[in-house]
């Protein structure tokens, strides 16, 4: 779904019962304004490599994992 819209991916997610996890801040906005579809995961590291997104999501996996299975829980900041 990379080229679609973010509010299809938002859609798509909601039905699915997905997580989303982006550095696009559009997601944030799309969570405050409607709700969260389930969570989201907003990576803030700014400009990087796909490598340091790896790094810090495998160095914060427990965290990760909490967050998704707590039923409350919707919005996740990492940097």
């Amino acid at each position: 779904m990379a080229p679609a819209p973010d509010r299809a991916i938002w859609t798509h997610a909601r039905d699915h019962g997905l997580v989303i996890v982006s550095k696009d801040e559009d997601f944030h906005r799309l969570s405050v304004l409607h709700g969260p579809p389930r969570n989201v995961i907003w990576i803030r590291l700014g400009n990087c490599s796909t490598d340091d997104v790896i790094r810090l999501l495998r160095m914060r996996r427990d965290e990760i994992e909490g967050f998704v299975e707590h039923e409350d829980a919707s919005f996740l900041a990492l940097a």
